[in-house]
């Protein structure tokens, strides 16, 4: 790390390197598919389990608890529902 940046924040480095948004984007994937995850332990609810109460494929709750992939709003809330939570989108 240069001096320059001695001293500030991981946003601002981040920033500084022009890939703020996207560190931040999967930050987010990040821990949503954790919580989603860890609702679902709690829950007892397998991948099985969920895919079935979602109608989908196992493959596709893959997709939905890997932070690698693009899911749809609408995926999430119903995924969500299923554990008894709700998703919640904020613009700040």
């Amino acid at each position: 790390m240069s001096k320059k940046n001695m001293g500030s924040s991981i946003d601002n480095f981040l920033k500084e390197e022009g890939i703020f948004e996207e560190a931040q984007a999967q930050a987010v994937k990040e821990v949503v598919a954790w919580q989603l995850a860890e609702a679902m332990k709690k829950q007892k609810i397998s991948k099985n389990k969920m895919a079935t109460l979602l109608h989908t494929s196992r493959s596709q709750v893959d997709r939905l608890l890997d932070p690698k992939n693009d899911i749809t709003l609408s995926s999430l809330q119903r995924a969500a529902a299923m554990v008894g939570r709700r998703v919640s989108i904020e613009l700040v």
